[in-house]
């Protein structure tokens, strides 16, 4: 069984959906530390032609609580960023298809910072039709105080798994002849990130899915998830 592990992030870019769609179950940590000045709660769309970021805002808190643990603040204006990426995405061909839907991601109630990622997410595989089951890592039972490959190693064992599959940023932290000697086949994934028509200009990578679900139909998209990414051991 093949597994991913990685933190949730605010409408991630298009290879972290080829992670989970290559998966078998795909697990969402949320008893880590809030990273801050990460991707947690940011990303990047287009904006007149240009990367703009977008940022959830969060309230001001211990710089050690967990992912879990952290709220929304109060400032965050839902139909504020709907209206930001409307303007953005109005003349993108499937602008109007997925309003809706990120409307109903960005209006989620529970305003928990894991809870509403969480969400987004499951919404998001939704709408790209991925059907990998994800788990939250709290519900393992594995020891949070472990770090990096071990706790990624206590995680596969809690869930039986055969493979663990990496983005390519990690190829420096793990080492294949350890997880070898756990009974783990490890591979990594690298996105081709491969060009499509945005609004003219030249080709922005590695924004928001929100870019990719607006710019692509569902025939183009589902091919992307699928085969445009390379699998490497090292």
């Amino acid at each position: 069984m093949r597994v991913g592990i990685m933190q949730p992030y605010f409408l991630p870019y298009v290879g972290y959906f080829q992670l989970i769609n290559h998966c078998d179950q795909f697990v969402i940590y949320d008893d880590i530390e809030f990273t801050k000045r990460g991707w947690i709660n940011r990303n990047r769309i287009l904006a007149n032609g240009e990367p703009r970021t977008i940022t959830l805002p969060v309230r001001k808190d211990s710089d050690f609580l967990d992912i879990r643990e952290r709220e929304i603040s109060n400032d965050f204006n839902p139909a504020k960023m709907l209206n930001l990426l409307r303007e953005s995405y109005r003349r993108a061909p499937f602008w109007e298809a997925n309003e809706q839907r990120l409307g109903e991601v960005l209006e989620f109630a529970d305003r928990n910072l894991f809870a509403f990622l969480s969400n987004s997410l499951t919404q998001v595989c939704a709408s790209l039709e991925i059907d990998t089951p994800l788990v939250v890592s709290s519900t393992l039972g594995v020891d949070n105080s472990l770090r990096g490959a071990d706790r990624v190693i206590a995680t596969c064992e809690a869930l039986g798994a055969t493979e663990y599959v990496n983005p390519i940023g990690g190829v420096e932290l793990y080492s294949p002849e350890n997880f070898a000697e756990h009974g783990l086949e490890l591979s990594f994934l690298r996105s081709g990130l491969s060009p499509y028509p945005q609004l003219g200009g030249d080709f922005v990578a590695g924004l928001s899915i929100v870019d990719a679900l607006v710019f692509l139909d569902s025939a183009d998209l589902t091919e992307r998830l699928s085969s445009d990414f390379e699998l490497t051991a090292t």
